[in-house]
């Protein structure tokens, strides 16, 4: 991956010191010598499958909003800190087949300890990916981990370090094997809304 695609995760899955939050600034340019090996080039994309975006820095500003407001959450190790982020959202997003009237409850029950921190740490692994915006006009969204939207059958090898990097390796060999991806997704329109988080 680019050094550049580097800086910005590490802009994206850190929070600075005091009250300043997270921040997504333009970086300076680096030399092509300088560059590391880019996922986005022709021969690092899988065979198929809809173009994966990795500079957070190039989705609307909306999105950008919610995703730094999730990551902040997530970072703090506490799952409540999750509940204003909720709040501010336009609808509660979808954590279940069927509504789900408190997603933190939800969760909290769901963990692996009550706690809801490996639920904070899936959510910071997948942001930690590239996403791919599906649909068009009212449908479109943008999806995380780009694994839920793609053939994973097809992988490239750097495209399948990353899936192993979110699973357990037994986990993601058997996706590969089906070419389906069944962890957990989320997904955010381009109006900045966090419609879900779901299985």
């Amino acid at each position: 991956m680019s050094l550049r695609r580097n800086m910005v995760m590490i802009a994206l899955a850190a929070s600075v010191a005091g009250a300043s939050l997270l921040v997504l600034a333009p970086y300076r340019r680096v030399a092509a010598a300088d560059r590391l090996p880019d996922p986005l080039s022709d021969s690092a994309q899988s065979a198929t499958g809809p173009k994966v975006l990795y500079d957070a820095t190039a989705l609307p500003v909306l999105v950008q909003r919610i995703l730094k407001m999730i990551i902040v959450a997530a970072q703090s190790g506490d799952i409540e800190e999750m509940r204003p982020v909720l709040e501010s959202n336009e609808l509660k997003p979808m954590v279940a087949a069927k509504h789900v009237d408190d997603p933190i409850a939800y969760w909290k029950k769901h963990s692996v300890d009550g706690s809801g921190r490996d639920i904070l740490a899936d959510m910071l692994n997948m942001l930690s990916t590239g996403s791919v915006l599906t649909g068009k006009g009212y449908d479109a969204m943008y999806v995380w981990p780009y694994f839920a939207e793609t053939d994973l059958r097809k992988l490239t090898p750097r495209q399948q370090v990353e899936l192993y990097r979110m699973v357990p390796p037994e986990r993601a060999a058997a996706m590969m094997k089906t070419g389906k991806y069944t962890g957990y997704r989320l997904g955010v329109s381009p109006a900045g809304v966090w419609h879900y988080f779901i299985q």
